[in-house]
């Protein structure tokens, strides 16, 4: 996936992102709110040595007070120290219990010990500090005691340390819970919330295979992408866009695909296309009663065949009759010009399908129906065959195969990449070529949305939608 790919996930979920981002924030601001709030206080001793008169005894003295400081802030949470606390303050805990809640650093290059103690109490977080302070003290002079040897009048010596601990600041009563952090907890629940939208996007795009743009298509296939119809919504009630509505930005784009139309393939002599899909409601039918129509008002001899022998549609949109149509042609028991009915006011023409026979496939396939392709290409400027789609059946790549061209309507978000590359298949089977890609159902609004700005004219051109007369 490229950048633009991912911005359009974002764009394309970012409901999904924001909701996810909310839900990490009231998370984590419910966790916030049922922690109990614990208070830090902290008190400082320090360390410093006794004896030395010289420059080169002070810094002894220094550098040995230095490398002891570390390990007096390792007795702290030791129970030598801890038990007199618990005792003094009569404190109902043991010392394996109270030593988690107490820490004990000793900056870089300092001779300091800061002594700290979280607590539900601040008050008790603060005599915590400071006894362990105190005890921290007493232990250390207990430990470092040392004897001199007995002088000349033979007296006994007095035991003396040569460290001394001072307690040099208090521990004072916090005002404010160190815990729980609220504004840390917020943030960092928004942040787990958004990287859990976006994953979550992200992971949906991939395992999304719909086809939603001309990006998408040319990922596929190679073929060129001819036209692009936005979804409307009453395509149901007037399918005939282009004669119910003819300056309808829709109407617009059916006529864009006429004119791109014009320009496949400009080496063929004839201008004879299979209209399919991949699979069945892409639209297929609809496409290509519109072009039909679309072509005809530009001047040209047009003929619609509804060979979809299946589910034949184009008599029921174009309001003919259906009854009798391309199957009787091709057993023989009518004739073209019995068949072929005028529609419109232009040079328009249609050929249903007639009854549904038992034999599709051969009927499209058999030398009757490539006579009568041949016959069809001469008497008109332009044939398009709607037929049955692509993978469920075989009739259009048979088909597609004998009129030497096809057009593949695709469905935006509802056929799937491997469906159209399934389709594309089929008919490379046979040696039918992909004449052209026709998108439809191109969404109007999203990061997928259709402007008509390569294939037509935006809704902000000017055209003023008309009733049809």
């Amino acid at each position: 996936m490229e950048l633009r790919d991912y911005l359009r996930v974002l764009r394309q979920n970012w409901v999904l992102i924001v909701l996810l981002t909310l839900v990490g924030v009231a998370a984590a601001s419910a966790y916030s709110l049922v922690q109990t709030p614990k208070y830090s206080s902290s008190a400082k001793v320090f360390v410093s040595t006794s004896g030395g008169a010289s420059v080169s005894e002070l810094q002894q003295g220094n550098t040995f007070t230095q490398q002891r400081v570390k390990t007096y802030a390792d007795l702290a949470t030791t129970a030598i120290v801890l038990l007199p606390v618990i005792n003094s303050l009569g404190l109902d805990t043991t010392s394996e219990e109270l030593a988690p809640h107490v820490t004990a650093t000793a900056p870089l290059d300092t001779s300091l010990i800061e002594i700290s103690v979280t607590d539900e109490d601040p008050a008790q977080a603060a005599k915590i500090a400071t006894a362990v302070s105190e005890s921290l003290t007493n232990v250390v002079e207990s430990i470092e005691t040392t004897n001199r040897p007995a002088g000349d009048d033979g007296a006994a010596s007095t035991p003396t340390s040569p460290v001394r601990l001072t307690l040099v600041q208090h521990a004072a009563v916090p005002q404010a819970p160190v815990s729980p952090n609220v504004p840390l907890n917020i943030a960092l629940g928004a942040l787990v919330g958004l990287a859990l939208g976006v994953g979550l996007a992200v992971l949906r795009a991939t395992l999304d295979t719909r086809i939603r743009n001309e990006r998408d298509v040319e990922l596929i296939s190679e073929a060129p992408i001819i036209g692009g119809i936005v979804f409307d919504p009453k395509a149901k009630e007037r399918p005939l866009i282009v004669h119910a509505d003819p300056h309808s930005p829709r109407a617009e784009s059916f006529r864009t695909l006429r004119t791109n139309l014009q320009f496949l393939e400009p080496g063929r002599t004839d201008r004879a296309f299979v209209v399919t899909s991949s699979v069945e409601s892409e639209g297929k039918s609809t496409t290509a009663a519109n072009l039909a129509i679309a072509l005809a008002d530009a001047g040209a001899r047009v003929l619609l065949v509804d060979a979809d022998l299946r589910r034949p549609k184009v008599a029921n949109y174009l309001g003919v009759e259906g009854a009798v149509g391309l199957t009787d042609l091709l057993i023989g028991r009518a004739e073209l010009q019995d068949v072929v009915q005028g529609w419109g006011r232009n040079e328009l023409y249609v050929l249903p399908a007639g009854s549904v026979p038992p034999n599709p496939s051969e009927l499209l396939g058999s030398t009757t129906m490539v006579e009568t392709i041949a016959e069809l290409k001469r008497a008109f400027d332009v044939v398009l065959f709607d037929s049955p789609p692509l993978l469920p059946v075989t009739d259009a790549a048979v088909l597609a195969r004998n009129v030497g061209g096809a057009i593949v309507v695709v469905a935006a978000g509802r056929a799937h990449r491997p469906q159209l590359r399934g389709a594309i298949a089929a008919l490379q089977n046979v040696d039918a070529p992909v004449s052209g890609i026709v998108l439809t159902m191109l969404p109007t609004k999203g990061p997928d949305a259709y402007g008509y700005g390569r294939y037509g004219y935006g809704y902000g051109y000017g055209y003023v939608a008309r009733e049809s007369t």
